[in-house]
């Protein structure tokens, strides 16, 4: 329990939202052009978009957040899309929770799913891929 009260593991979540928040410029500028400017389905949009950032949030999350050496890039690549699939179902059932049932702004609920989805990204990366 320790281990969670650390300013190392504050550090780290902190570094993780900071990539997380610069993700969500990526998601949300790719999301909105694919919807808006393409006219693609607003949930594959958003497919689109977040698959797009996690895959550049990977790359900052290695290098910057957690410091991986792992030289085994493509398996911890896996491990860390796998975690964001997870994350993107999750994401499009709080999306399509609040969008559908509750008739909420697409955007204002794509911001709220993105910030309940963080605390899974981070925990399973942490505990997974980063371990």
């Amino acid at each position: 329990m320790e281990e969670y009260l650390s300013w190392n593991f504050f550090w780290k979540f902190f570094k993780f939202g900071i990539v997380g928040f610069l993700g969500i410029f990526v998601d949300f500028g790719i999301t909105f052009i694919c919807k808006e400017w393409f006219k693609i389905p607003k949930y594959v949009a958003n497919a689109i978009g977040f698959t797009l950032a996690a895959t550049g949030n990977y790359f900052l999350n290695r290098v910057w957040t957690f410091h991986s050496e792992n030289p085994h890039i493509m398996l911890e690549f896996g491990q860390f899309f796998s975690i964001s699939i997870v994350g993107l179902l999750l994401n499009t059932l709080v999306l399509y929770v609040f969008v559908a049932k509750y008739k909420k702004n697409f955007y204002l609920s794509k911001l709220f799913a993105i910030a309940a989805v963080t605390f899974w990204n981070f925990f399973a990366n942490y505990w997974i891929t980063f371990a």
